[in-house]
């Protein structure tokens, strides 16, 4: 047996300490613009460098220059930094453990030997160490990617194999992790390498990383199914990927998940207590993770047009990551009205909370009361629901409430309910405190949004819908029509005489006298139609499921109504007013917008002709000064 050459201490440490600081100073380098979030793991970094250099400088090494294994708990110290790095990036996934397991079957299935198959497990597990070096945002990221943002993420292939290139592995592994990226037809990186020219080292875990991609669950996408997972990677044989691997993986694809599904069982009832304990440290990492993409992805709602509600659910899905609840509510305060109304519910009793008021000092959260100022934990529900008059028992036990500021002003509250009596935290306190501070902005934003929404398809004068509203629902209404093969009626109606009213008595007169015809029309609608003010003194009416006889009996309901209307014009001086109305009806008058309009319009005039001279008659009854009525005032 020969005897193993062993290093003098000194000289190892000198050159350990040279090596380290390299290597130290090599990622501070690369992680600088990251931030100091960074330090943790770069610790973590420098520890596994140091303890995966040491056998190699103060164990053995064989005369003749030959490799020897490495020993259990250099793996195993690598395999911890892994785990670490998958904790951070993939929380709740056990994907490095799983491209590990199946990387290093199919290595074994194509006949690599002992220690290149040691080679790919390793380099599987430290693939993606360089993505250390990627912003956290980007990484996070649930849409697409810009190029520059590309640019950034490849980087991460150079870097992890810079980070690893001074560790003297007794086998090959920096090369793998430089080209695990490469792809077959020559287009990856980040050397455009083709074919054969990429280790095989590194097809295979192109391949293994690209099937667990696509089945784990990923911010900007849902996982495939295992079926779908193998038909989008034949799809990439010849092209991504090495298609003689690929039909390789996938008939060995049964036998490497029972192989996974065994190892996990066996390190589970081989692992000592206290490595089992160490669990929890990866569950803190992702934990950590899953804060800072919450607060990142709630961030990214404050540049969207989106209303209160939609933001809302946004900001909840988000929410439910870092804080758990069963219920949540969002209270906004009005002050007009010196109260409190929930503009959003979800959960538990939600339908009942829905568009509930409270009075602004009542409730978990009064605005003027000391408790507005900070956040609650662990209070009763009920008391919010008895304010908001819900007097039945709720399943709900504790609450969270957290007030919402926009600057420095007081918007409302955000409420989180739990079935667990005393289930919330001062970290959940904490946690919800740094939503808030980016959730009282987007709220106010969704507010100003549905203000602005709104006035762009109200009319100022009558708080009917517009024009711009008209043509929204009716090409919603007439593509649901078509589909349904079901009539839709179209009734156009005008003031008649409104002009002489402006004339002769002034457009303060004139606008009270829209205000009430736009009551009387509002108040003879079925909650599904729509009644907009058209222009100037015209009226349109959608009715939805509408034949032409209901139509026409639509049509004199609104005239009769419009004509019982008593307009005070001048001290001792009443009008009643009067329109004149046409219908048409889909599809039977037209199939478009602009042909049931027409018709319509055109039948509108033939009324108003008609009507022409029992109109003249009554305005000489009922208005002062009707021998100046002209005909353009009759139209």
């Amino acid at each position: 047996m020969k005897t193993p050459h062993i290093t003098p201490p000194s000289a190892w440490s000198a050159t350990s300490y040279f090596v380290g600081a390299g290597v130290a100073a090599l990622v501070v380098w690369l992680l600088a613009p990251v931030g100091l979030w960074t330090v943790p793991l770069l610790v973590a970094i420098v520890a596994a460098v140091f303890f995966v250099l040491q056998p190699f400088g103060s164990g053995a090494r064989p005369e003749d220059g030959a490799n020897t294994p490495a020993p259990d708990w250099h793996l195993a110290t690598i395999e911890a930094l892994a785990r670490a790095i998958d904790a951070k990036y993939h929380p709740a996934q056990p994907h490095t453990r799983r491209v590990q397991v199946y990387a290093a079957g199919l290595a074994k299935a194509v006949g690599l030997s002992p220690d290149e198959v040691q080679g790919v497990r390793t380099a599987a597990l430290l693939r993606d160490i360089g993505e250390l070096a990627v912003p956290e945002h980007i990484l996070s990221k649930p849409g697409p990617l810009t190029q520059e943002e590309l640019q950034k993420i490849r980087i991460h292939a150079q870097v992890g194999t810079d980070i690893i290139a001074s560790v003297r592995f007794p086998y090959p592994v920096a090369p793998l992790i430089l080209s695990h990226h490469e792809r077959w037809d020559g287009k990856g990186y980040p050397h455009g390498l083709a074919g054969e020219q990429i280790p095989i080292g590194a097809r295979i875990i192109a391949i293994v990383d690209y099937f667990d991609a696509v089945i784990t669950e990923r911010p900007y996408r849902e996982a495939l199914t295992r079926e779908n997972a193998i038909a989008k990677l034949k799809a990439e044989a010849g092209q991504a990927l090495d298609p003689t691997l690929v039909a390789t993986f996938v008939s060995a694809l049964p036998s490497l998940v029972a192989e996974y599904v065994a190892d996990g069982r066996r390190t589970e009832a081989q692992a000592p207590a206290n490595i089992l304990e160490s669990g929890k440290a990866f569950e803190n990492i992702a934990l950590a993770n899953r804060e800072i993409s919450a607060l990142y992805e709630i961030a990214q709602t404050m540049g969207t047009s989106l209303g209160v509600a939609d933001s809302m659910a946004l900001i909840s899905s988000k929410l439910s990551k870092v804080v758990p609840w069963s219920g949540c509510a969002l209270f906004l305060y009005e002050p007009e009205g010196g109260q409190l109304r929930c503009r959003f519910a979800d959960g538990l009793d939600a339908p009942r909370l829905l568009d509930t008021v409270l009075p602004a000092n009542e409730g978990l959260h009064g605005v003027d009361a000391p408790q507005a100022q900070r956040t609650l934990i662990n209070m009763d529900p009920r008391v919010t629901f008895l304010a908001a008059g819900i007097s039945d028992p709720t399943s709900l036990k504790s609450a969270i409430v957290c007030p919402l500021y926009f600057e420095t002003v007081l918007i409302g509250s955000l409420e989180l309910y739990h079935t667990a009596a005393n289930r919330y935290t001062k970290d959940h306190r904490r946690l919800i405190e740094q939503v808030a501070e980016q959730a009282g902005a987007v709220v106010h934003n969704a507010i100003v949004f549905e203000r602005t929404q709104a006035d762009s398809l109200t009319d100022p004068l009558t708080a009917l819908p517009n024009r711009r509203s008209l043509f929204v629902h009716l090409a919603r209404e007439l593509a649901r029509a078509e589909r349904l093969s079901s009539e839709l009626a179209l009734v156009v109606m005008d003031v008649d005489g409104f002009k002489t009213i402006n004339d002769t008595y002034g457009h303060s007169i004139g606008d009270a006298a829209l205000r009430e015809v736009s009551a009387a029309l509002r108040a003879a609608l079925r909650p599904y139609d729509l009644c907009v003010r058209f222009a100037g003194d015209e009226f349109i009416v959608v009715l939805s499921n509408c034949s032409r006889e209901d139509a026409e009996a639509k049509r004199r309901e609104f005239q009769s109504r419009l004509s019982e209307i008593a307009l005070t014009v001048a001290p001792g001086h009443v009008a009643r007013l009067a329109v004149s109305a046409g219908a048409a009806v889909f599809p039977h008058d037209g199939v478009t917008y602009d042909a049931l309009l027409t018709a319509a319009d055109r039948r509108m005039y033939l009324d108003k002709a008609a009507r022409r001279g029992e109109l003249r008659m009554a305005h000489r009854r009922v208005l002062p000064g009707a021998d100046a009525l002209r005909a353009e005032g009759e139209q």
